[in-house]
Order: structure tokens, then sequence, then C-alpha cells
């Protein structure tokens, strides 16, 4: 451990990780001055070599927002609409690196116009930054993109309200704003949610703490994204994925299959099996191009060769042979539609997940996400940038996983076969019982009798209906014991009206035995 680090003071309530790689991402919505922050990072971690400086002095008189002072965000958007716009349209990725730890930092774009590419962006991190603006508080796009995060697995976010030069660096608005957002994102699971008060342009709160927040107790941002410690298992210690993404035969005397570890481990002599069919056979060979290896773990382009001559193919994934993982020719997923014309049930696409392709059709959807309050709603359709849940049939079994176990094997992408273009992007989710759509149905309903009074409603309904039920049940039974169809008819409305008198009869006599042996009255608690 090098001097600096252990003479470094451990932030409250993370740990230091040495030389460690954190991936994040910059979101939010539009104008929330997401590049600019992006910017001010790389020129306070001295990342900024003396002629991209230079550089960004003429760009920023040419293209820049901010008067005489530095436009950071043109450091990181390097497109000729993006300066002509001033805003982010692609995601930007950028490299760099403290003493303490490297960063791969992806910029992503608010408009909503652009969600696909913030989706992209996430996809791959390991923390969020979201930020907000202090002049505007949470809106739509900012509730969006956290639901995109926590949809991704992202779980550590920190909470950026930004601009507070705009609003005279007032504590209030800074508490008002985070309490805000906490409330709003209590249902999305993130496991920290570290809020601080910047200013991007001007550097407060970035690299040090600013002189002008000194009611904030916190760690500038830099130093907590040096130390803040993401505590996600590492892929190594997962059961092996090996998406097979190439056979290698490149002459009679060899047949291997090539690609890149996604979790796990493996090594020679290892017991496998190849999804989807199921096949068991041993490892014989790991092959790289700098030689044979004993052990490869995730994140390791490998050759495997097997000890049986046994059918695998591009597409196929080889894992150890006590695996939970299963093939399937359907499965239900959480998905971003991404496409102009809205998803309706009954289209087909390609799906691509892995290094796999399979024709899907979609033959549910499920429910909507309401991106204001998070919860289901029914839905006839999914429009544009909508969230939902729907169940896919494939024309072939395919080996998929929960994406919180493995993210490459457990996300896909929806690919139009007409315009060949990419119309969702998904994860797949655990599997669903078919009673799991009643809270939809049961919103449904109470939206069409109307709000007030709408649970009582619910509950008669919902009564009557297995009244009716049994008295229909009954009457069958009757009839068909009987052969007497009016007799039927009169057992089935005799039950009907005197089940209820019995029922009262009997809370009647229960309440008098209770209060004689002066027991608890039903629905109390004996002491």
């Amino acid at each position: 451990m090098s001097a600096a680090l252990a003479n470094a003071a451990p932030v409250a309530g993370v740990a230091v990780r040495e030389a460690s790689l954190l991936r994040l991402l910059t979101c939010g919505s539009v104008d929330d001055g997401k590049s600019t922050l992006l910017g001010r990072m790389l020129f306070d971690s001295h990342a900024v070599l003396d002629d991209q400086l230079a550089a960004l002095d003429r760009d920023s008189r040419k293209f820049g927002t901010h008067g005489e002072h530095l436009d950071f965000a043109l450091l990181v958007d390097g497109l000729s609409a993006e300066r002509e716009q001033g805003i982010t349209i692609d995601v930007a990725y950028r490299y760099f690196s403290t003493p303490k730890r490297s960063f791969i930092v992806a910029d992503t774009p608010g408009h909503e116009q652009y969600t696909r590419n913030m989706a992209t962006g996430a996809s791959t991190a390991e923390l969020a930054i979201i930020l907000v603006d202090a002049r505007k508080g949470i809106l739509p796009q900012t509730r969006r993109h956290s639901f995109i995060v926590s949809m991704v697995g992202v779980r550590h976010v920190v909470l950026a309200v930004n601009k507070m030069d705009l609003v005279d660096f007032d504590q209030k608005t800074y508490d008002d704003i985070v309490a805000a957002y906490t409330e709003a994102v209590a249902s999305l699971g993130f496991e920290t949610i570290e809020p601080m008060p910047l200013c991007a342009r001007e550097g407060d709160n970035i690299a040090e703490r600013s002189a002008r927040t000194p009611w904030f107790q916190g760690t500038p941002l830099l130093e907590y994204l040096e130390n803040v410690s993401i505590g996600e298992a590492p892929d190594q210690a997962k059961r092996l994925h090996f998406p097979v993404q190439w056979v290698n035969r490149p002459n009679l005397d060899f047949r291997g299959y090539a690609g890149t570890i996604a979790t796990g481990k493996v090594q020679v002599g290892e017991g496998v099996m190849v999804l989807p069919n199921q096949r068991h056979s041993r490892i014989a060979r790991i092959v790289t191009a700098d030689g044979d290896l004993q052990t490869a773990t995730a994140g390791q382009a490998v050759t495997l060769t097997l000890t049986d001559e046994i059918d695998v193919s591009r597409g196929d994934v080889i894992v150890h042979e006590a695996s939970i993982m299963q093939a399937r020719k359907g499965m239900t997923a959480r998905v971003l539609w991404m496409a102009d014309e809205p998803l309706r049930v009954g289209q087909s696409f390609i799906i691509k997940l892995g290094t796999v392709e399979a024709n899907a059709d979609v033959v549910r959807l499920r429910n909507a996400v309401d991106i204001h309050s998070f919860e289901d709603r029914p839905a006839e359709v999914l429009a544009m940038n909508g969230i939902g849940v729907i169940d896919l049939n494939f024309d072939k079994a395919i080996a998929a996983t929960v994406y919180g176990r493995d993210r490459e094997l457990g996300s896909f992408i929806l690919i139009d076969r007409m315009t060949n273009q990419t119309v969702a992007l998904g994860t797949v989710e655990a599997d669903r019982p078919k009673q799991a759509n009643d809270n939809v149905r049961r919103h449904a309903v109470l939206r069409l009798v109307g709000e007030p009074g709408s649970q009582q409603r619910w509950n008669v309904y919902t009564s009557a209906g297995r009244k009716l039920t049994e008295a229909l049940m009954l009457f069958l039974v009757v009839a068909a014991l009987s052969q007497n169809g009016w007799l039927a008819l009169a057992v089935s409305v005799a039950d009907m009206v005197l089940r209820p008198v019995a029922d009262r009869l009997a809370a009647w006599w229960w309440q008098l035995v209770a209060a004689d042996r002066r027991l608890p009255a039903m629905g109390g608690h004996a002491d």
C-alpha cells in the first residue's frame, strides 16, 4: 500500500480499495449540468493536458454558455450538434485516475428523446451520479433515470444537487430536494444514497469542501468516489457462465469453443454441462494465445476444449454440471421501450441475449410503470420510453438467467425485423405466478368504480363474486344428483340467504362464550 493511501483518513461508512476500478455514470434531466460536472472532475483530478486546456479556452469563447468562464462541458461533448445546441446526445465515456482509484465515467444525455443512450451507459455502471438542478428540483426525467439505473442493477447513488450558486447556497432548498428525492425513490432498493450540494461550474464540493456551504458536513465528491465501497460480489465468485461465441476448428485434430467467461471460473478436469441441450462433458484444455491455462476466471477470453465430442455451437452456454441455469422457450422480462411506435401484444421481434439470437413473440403485457409513483398500472400498449413487464415466447430454447445473477445472460435487446433497429432493451425477471397480476386488475376495477370508497366497493364486489360462484357450484352438484333443476335452484337460493344468517348467529354465539369465559374477543391479543 502506498504512503498516500496509508496516511489517508478513511471516509465514514466506506472502505478503501487500493487501485481499484469504479464504473459510474452521470445522469438526470436535461440542463442539470452532467457534462459540466464530468468536465470539472477531469480538470480537478489533473486529467486535462495543457493543449486540451488551451483548446477548451478557445472552444469556450466560440461555443461556451458561461461568458468568460471555461465551459467544462466541452471537454466531454465532442459532437458538433452537441456543441451547437449545448446538449448531450450520445454517451461519452471518459477515463481518468487518481492515486487511489481509476474511473470509467459515462456521461449520458438528459433529453427524453435519448433515453436509450442513457440506459446503455447505465448497463455497465456500478454507481450513478444523479444530478438535480437546485432551481427545478425533482423532474419526471430524474425519476425515469432513477428507475432505469435501479432496473439495470445499480445500487449506489450520489444525489448531486447542482447549481447551488443560483439559489445562494440555501440549505433549506438543498434539504427539501434531498427529502423529496429520498421519498420518491424509497421503493427502488438503493443501498446507499449520498447527497451533495455542488456548483459544478465553479468546483464547489468537487475536489475540496466549499467554504460557501459551511452547513455541509459530508465529503467532497472526488474523495467520496475514491473511497466508496460498492460491496458487490465479484464475478469470479459466481457460478460459471461461458457463452460460446465461436467454434474454433482450424484442423481435423482440434475443436474448441471460444468466448469470454461471463461469471465464475473454470479449471481443467471440471465437469460441465452445455445448454440448451444439457449434454455433459469435462474440460480437457483451456487454450489462450499465450499458452494453456489450468484455471481461467470471469473476464478472460479463452478457448475451451471438451473430453467428449458433443454438439456445441454459437449461442450455447457452458456451465458447471450442477448449475441451476436453465434453457427456456419463454420468459418474463422488464423492458424499456425505445421506438416511436408503441409496443403491443402480438408483435414479433428478434431477441439478442448473450451470443444467441432467436425469434421472440410478445404474448402478454403484464403492466406498465407509472413514472411518477413507480407503481404498476394496467396498460394496453407501451409508449416510447415506457417501462413495463412483458411475457415473451421464443422459437427455440435459449439459456438465460435472472439479471441479478448475470448481467450478460440476464439482459437482452429486441430488434425490429423490418428496420433492423433496436426497439427495446430488457432484463430477465424471476418467473411470476399467475396471481402476480391481481394487483393490476384491482387497480383497473378501482379506477372504474371511482376513488371515494373504492376499497369498500372492491371488497363488496369480490365477496359477491365468491358467493355467486359457490351458489353456482352447489346448483350444479344438486342438479346432477337429483336430476331436478327446480330443486337445485331452491337449494342454491336457500344457501345464499341462510349462510349469512348462520354466520351472524355463529359470531353472536362466539361473543357470548368469549364474554362468559373472559376470553379475548375475536381479533384481540391475549397477554
